[in-house]
């Protein structure tokens, strides 16, 4: 029941997040779509935090090595979706006004994803291991 509703809000900011980075390729004022390339970002931001949950996972140590340097890559992909539009903008391949609604659907989507892993990778009876 709560992991359900829980499950639901993230799909629907999720599809906030996404409606957000379409509008800033789809309308017909901006009508260009290299801030598409940023869902490469969305899609490779867990993988750290994935890779390094399995590799650490005989350690009982509160913080491992391998956990710090997946949150330094995962900043460093993060960092990067934000800049992206920004250098787009400023070399004006893209205008100003989409790239304000690129950051924020980078935003929402970015808070979705660590939304997910706050109710999810907790590692009791509701994981992200079975979805």
């Amino acid at each position: 029941p709560c992991a359900v509703a829980a499950l639901v809000a993230l799909s629907f900011s999720g599809a906030i997040g996404l409606t957000f980075l379409m509008l800033g390729c789809a309308l017909e004022y901006y009508g260009v779509y290299w801030p598409l390339f940023v869902l490469i970002f969305y899609f490779i931001c867990p993988i750290p935090h994935f890779i390094a949950r399995r590799v650490s996972e005989d350690s009982d140590a509160a913080s491992s090595a391998c956990r710090e340097l997946a949150y330094f890559f995962t900043t460093g992909i993060v960092v990067s979706a934000f800049g992206f539009p920004i250098i787009l903008a400023r070399v004006q391949a893209i205008k100003w006004g989409a790239c304000g609604l690129v950051l924020a659907g980078n935003a929402v989507i970015f808070l979705t994803i660590l939304g997910f892993f706050l109710v999810f990778g907790r590692g009791d009876d509701f994981s992200w291991e079975q979805w």
